[in-house]
């Protein structure tokens, strides 16, 4: 008689199995393209309780275990300041993944919110620092995030039309003030509405957005900026369904032979340089 699998097998199942082609392909295709782990890599995978980073979870776990490549995971919790229900949410869902985490806590979300001028950015830069410090005393060399393809395709178009910038996110990244520390972004290749998918076959329910500066604010805010550009991606591919694959590729092939000016390290330059 054939055992009866716990749910978080069923869970694990789900993601080899019926979305192969949706998330375990396009995720061993980023590990591939973008070379994001290498042999004897401790890899803080780090959870902020919502969907996109608990799959990472997933697929790191079913990573390590079928990879020839030796490596090691952490699954680091940062609490910011998450109310009762957010906590208890992010453990519960642990638990039934089956999901080792380690929590540490910090109070970003009440220095954040004490600021006056981009609480926001802010709160970002303390978050990034936090898990970087958290996971190098842990004695790991990288930190995974869950940013997917469908957040680098918005944050090119973010960039362009509210900062007057093409830019891109970057599959991987060397730490600035964390020497011998990289941030990696596993999910580079699976798109969001794939992650909803999963997440709604398995009847998983995760904390969405837990900042306590957006719960006050959001009435008088109706959409972010990214939700608008969402929107607007959603229109475009009505008449064009290639739109968001166009979009992820021009920024791997940026011809600098076409542009007026471009920054590299931080300094700008003009084509009248190589004119």
């Amino acid at each position: 008689m054939a055992r009866e699998l716990e749910p978080y097998q069923l869970i694990e199942r789900s993601i080899v199995k019926k979305y192969k082609k949706e998330l375990w392909n396009p995720f061993i295709q980023a590990i591939k393209q973008y070379e994001l782990i290498q042999a004897g890599d401790k890899i803080a995978v780090c959870i902020s309780g919502g969907k996109d980073s608990m799959l990472l979870a997933k697929l790191m776990q079913q990573l390590q275990r079928h990879s020839e490549v030796p490596f090691e995971l952490v699954f680091l919790v940062m609490d910011p300041g998450y109310n009762p229900e957010n906590r208890r949410k992010i453990e519960s869902n642990a638990e039934l993944l089956h999901v080792p985490i380690t929590v540490f806590e910090t109070d970003i979300f009440s220095v954040a919110d004490s600021v006056t001028e981009s609480p926001c950015y802010l709160c970002a830069r303390m978050r990034r620092g936090h898990l970087y410090k958290n996971a190098q005393d842990l004695g790991c060399n990288k930190i995974a995030l869950g940013h997917h393809f469908s957040d680098v395709i918005e944050t090119t178009i973010m960039g362009m039309f509210y900062s007057g910038q093409l830019q891109g996110m970057m599959p991987k990244l060397h730490s600035t003030n964390f020497p011998g520390m990289e941030l990696i972004r596993p999910m580079y290749c699976i798109h969001e509405d794939h992650v909803i998918a999963w997440a709604r076959y398995n009847n998983l329910d995760f904390i969405q957005c837990a900042c306590r500066f957006t719960e006050r604010t959001a009435q008088f805010e109706n959409e972010s900026k990214r939700k608008v550009v969402k929107k607007l991606i959603r229109e475009l591919k009505k008449e064009n369904p290639l739109v968001e694959k166009h979009i992820f590729n021009s920024i791997h092939s940026v011809n600098l032979d076409t542009m007026v000016g471009y920054k590299t390290k931080g300094e700008l330059h003009s084509f009248l340089e190589r004119y």
